[in-house]
């Protein structure tokens, strides 16, 4: 099968990365890239005999770059990528010339001296330069990270852009133009990440729809969120008026705006989706991170093991759980109490699970996941 066309050589660039960490299964990835193994291996054969730039363009063997470049054309280089990323400083320009293959790259301090002797920065982008440290998980797919960065107009209506990062490597799985923040589409975008990188382990979402909010009535099981568990993953919500629990994120959204949003407007989706797309490539793979010591997020990403499976597995509970089936606007009945669970939850089994610990104290579950603990010797409300 051939390779799309739509941003071909991203696309290829994204899968000789992938295909190249320690471990991958290339026949694996050949098949959640839609193209046959006989393709893929040819790719990583010119890869291996051109490197990864030529071997991602139409067979061009024109190079990037001159060994013997003068420091004329090494500041000219400087100014040209600032020109590109406006946002980008001395150590993110610095660590690109030096993956592009620049010799004699300057010191970071040296091209942000070259960049104030052109006027390309200013007085109030140096008050705003930020360090940034935050725990990230050891492991890709560890945790991801979802939520819709506002809106904006376009000529055409609304653009909500849907957002996933992976937090270990701040590698971006989704950046969507989305018309509306409904479950079909996130599912629907969600879907595709799952199929192209697989499974990751756990989901942190905002609260609110369509994620769900564990402060509601609702415990947090949203149609979206009961998918989620249904295919093994754990999913936890940023505490309300904290969007820092989900701090990569927010700081990626931080970028989005800076470089591809600010000062723009677009016609519609599809020009919004193609800016997206365009930035997406250059952030996971070209942008050198700071906090991943100047490597990109590619870098440091590998695919879940984990596949989506073609069908949800049967949900089973164990020998001591007391099963009930949720009836109509997520009602249920036990020990003489009506409990009010989820809507998300109709037909579907849950499981009330006792305290071996606390006599009269069960913990409700769905699946895996543990959303509400009832106390049968009080006549409060579950918690």
């Amino acid at each position: 099968m051939p390779w799309q066309p739509r941003d071909l050589m991203d696309t290829k660039r994204e899968f000789l990365e992938l295909a190249l960490q320690e471990g991958a299964n290339r026949r694996e990835l050949c098949r959640r890239f839609g193209i046959s193994p006989k393709t893929g291996y040819a790719l990583l054969r010119r890869h291996a005999l051109q490197g990864m730039s030529d071997a991602c363009k139409p067979r061009s063997t024109r190079p990037h770059y001159s060994p013997a470049r003068s420091s004329a054309a090494i500041e000219q280089a400087v100014i040209e990528l600032r020109r590109q990323h406006p946002r980008w400083g001395g150590r993110k320009i610095a660590q690109r010339l030096s993956d592009l293959g620049f010799s004699g790259v300057p010191a970071p301090s040296t091209i942000t001296g070259i960049l104030h002797r052109h006027g390309l920065v200013t007085s109030e982008a140096s008050q705003a330069a930020e360090h940034w440290q935050r725990f990230e998980h050891e492991l890709p797919n560890a945790l991801w990270q979802i939520d819709f960065k506002g809106y904006f107009e376009t000529g055409a209506g609304r653009c909500h852009p849907l957002t996933v990062i992976d937090d270990h490597s701040r590698f971006n799985l989704t950046i969507a133009a989305c018309s509306q923040t409904d479950t079909v589409r996130v599912q629907d975008h969600l879907q595709r990440a799952f199929l192209r990188y697989g499974l990751p382990v756990r989901i942190n979402a905002d609260n609110g729809a369509p994620w769900g909010s564990p402060a509601k009535a609702e415990h947090g099981l949203s149609a979206l969120s009961v998918w989620l568990i249904r295919l093994g993953i754990r999913i936890s919500h940023s505490a309300p008026y904290h969007p820092q629990t989900n701090g990569k994120l927010e700081r990626f959204h931080r970028s989005l705006k800076a470089e591809v949003l600010n000062g723009r407007s677009f016609m519609d989706l599809a020009q919004a989706q193609d800016a997206f797309e365009h930035w997406r490539g250059v952030y996971n793979h070209e942008r050198p991170h700071e906090a991943l010591g100047m490597q990109t997020p590619a870098a440091r990403y590998q695919v879940s093991p984990r596949t989506l499976p073609a069908v949800l597995a049967p949900i089973e509970y164990g020998p001591d759980d007391r099963v009930l089936t949720v009836g109509w606007n997520g009602w249920v009945h036990f020990e003489g109490r009506k409990l009010r669970l989820s809507n998300a939850l109709h037909r579907l089994p849950v499981a009330m699970r006792p305290d071996p610990k606390a006599d009269g104290c069960f913990d409700a579950f769905f699946c895996h996941h543990r959303f509400m603990r009832l106390d049968l010797r009080s006549a409060a409300t579950p918690i």
